[in-house]
């Protein structure tokens, strides 16, 4: 009479696995309605201080997309000491940074740091390396001396991050923005005390587009020009006041400040975002179709020589 072989070893212990694992499964299923419930209770609690944060970071709201279709405009926000960012991991740049500025601490600030991080954070890694050769600098959007002069050293190394790094020339790097973000801390803070800040880049090119322009050495997106919002909030001295800038790349340098004013309306309009939206319409609709560069006092600074300049 025929007998079956009996089963080998591995297969007994590839049998006990099966059971052992349906067990763990049944034993998930039956887990207590109390303990469910804490987790969720938990999770929604979690997510709720993490918002409360975040509006801590910005001024009447972060900026969001105008049109949730748009994937152009789709991001992430990325939470840092000091600053935060809305990143595009299809555009491989922030969308958008914002932080607030105050007169800071005295005293020297902490070294530069010789290279720039890589983001463990984003979906595909830009390193330092990807730049080299290229003929961009590394540009900062949340200002390595501002976040230093600020927010203490912890922020002045977060803003080494590349995912708060865009591609910019030269000329509008070390001399125009480096001259905008000097005027923020030299001469806006001492009139206005404090000062909230929105920058970001502009593109033209629709991601995948024939006309989107990359750096050679990877698939970080170029910017045609970049965008900075100061908004200087009410007190009960004076109401609130907005300042807004867009520099193209191909700036020479020494252009005065105040060609690049524009409205915040038609940043919006260039960006695909919505900023100030929690404000009321109507103090929306004021601040942001109006240019005042006096309250500022922009004259005394838009011809000032860059840190840079020779």
């Amino acid at each position: 009479m025929f007998k079956s072989p009996r089963p080998t070893r591995r297969r007994s212990k590839k049998m006990n696995s099966q059971k052992a694992a349906k067990a763990l499964i049944k034993a998930g299923l039956k887990l207590p309605t109390w303990l469910l419930v804490c987790v969720m209770l938990l999770a929604s609690a979690t997510y709720f201080i993490e918002r409360q944060i975040r509006e801590q970071y910005a001024y009447a709201g972060l900026p969001i997309p105008q049109n949730a279709l748009h994937v152009h405009t789709w991001h992430r926000v990325l939470r840092n000491p000091g600053f935060m960012v809305g990143y595009s991991d299809a555009r491989m740049n922030p969308l958008w940074v914002t932080y607030q500025l105050n007169e800071g601490t005295a005293g020297s600030i902490g070294p530069r740091p010789s290279t720039f991080s890589t983001d463990w954070r984003t979906i595909i890694r830009v390193a330092h390396q990807d730049y080299t050769g290229s003929g961009y600098d590394r540009g900062h959007l949340a200002p390595n001396y501002a976040m230093a002069r600020v927010h203490g050293r912890e922020a002045q190394l977060k803003s080494f991050l590349m995912t708060n790094i865009s591609p910019q020339t030269p000329a509008l790097n070390r001399e125009v923005w480096q001259r905008i973000e000097a005027a923020a801390m030299d001469h806006f803070i001492p009139i206005k005390q404090n000062v909230w800040v929105i920058t970001g880049p502009i593109f033209s090119g629709f991601l995948l587009g024939p006309d989107v322009e990359r750096l050679n050495s990877s698939w970080v997106e170029i910017p045609d020009a970049f965008y900075k919002i100061f908004i200087a909030p009410a007190t009960t001295e004076r109401p609130l006041k907005v300042l807004a800038f867009i520099v193209p790349q191909d700036v020479k340098g020494n252009e005065s400040l105040d060609q690049f004013l524009v409205t915040v309306r038609e940043i919006e309009e260039k960006t695909g975002l919505n900023f100030l939206h929690r404000l009321p319409e109507d103090l929306q609709d004021q601040v942001e179709t109006t240019v005042q560069p006096a309250p500022w006092q922009l004259d005394k600074v838009k011809n000032r020589p860059g840190r840079y300049s020779e």
